[in-house]
């Protein structure tokens, strides 16, 4: 059998782009990596509930309990070296990660952001925000980013990119839901799996 990188994927909501990435383990897009850990910054989230379902070791760790900015990163890193985590995927987390833990893991976290950077990102660019912005500029394509985290917002080499066209009539909310089918769940499990593979290369699990 041959040894995977192994993911922990960062969440704070319903995790519907951890469902991607568990489903893409199971149909073989994503097969130089597995899921070894899903920690939510928020108790109760459903993104904790899939992972439990699927046999996924769950965490929650929020920065309240934790006191401060830096305990809350010294508890994920703890979280990271106990479950020997290759590469981190940031999946609607809702939480700047400092430059003390982004440098820790260079070119071994990536974040999937609903627009196309570098359009509609960076400070205040979230959630619906992102769509609401598009719609408010205008935008007739729009689409997701799937790219590696820095110091700098949504300013990490882009890893993959798709595009989606906004229809007449369009919501924040229906472009979101579009985004998300048509580029968000398909890109972010194809990302993993490149990076997967580059990290078993560089392992020496693949030649």
């Amino acid at each position: 059998m041959l040894t995977k990188a192994n993911i922990a994927v960062l969440v704070s909501g319903g995790g519907t782009n951890l469902q991607a990435l568990i489903d893409a383990q199971s149909n073989g897009v994503l097969k130089s990596g597995e899921i070894k850990a899903v920690i939510s910054n928020r108790a109760g989230a459903y993104a904790l509930t899939r992972a439990e379902k699927n046999g996924i070791p769950a965490f929650t760790v929020t920065k309240k309990e934790c006191g401060s900015q830096q305990a809350f990163e010294e508890r994920l890193t703890e979280i990271m070296k106990e479950n020997k985590i290759d590469f981190i995927v940031l999946a609607g987390f809702m939480s700047i990660l400092s430059e003390n833990f982004t440098a820790q893991f260079p070119s071994r976290i990536i974040n999937v952001h609903p627009s196309l950077i570098p359009s509609f990102c960076g400070k205040g660019f979230y959630g619906l925000h992102v769509h609401e912005a598009a719609l408010s500029y205008g935008v007739k394509v729009t689409g997701a980013t799937v790219h590696f985290v820095n110091e700098v917002c949504d300013g990490g080499k882009i890893i993959m990119q798709k595009a989606v066209e906004v229809e007449d009539g369009d919501t924040p909310e229906i472009l979101q839901k579009r985004v998300m089918e048509q580029a968000e769940w398909i890109i972010l499990p194809q990302a993993a799996e490149k990076v997967s593979e580059k990290i078993c290369r560089q392992k020496g699990f693949i030649s």
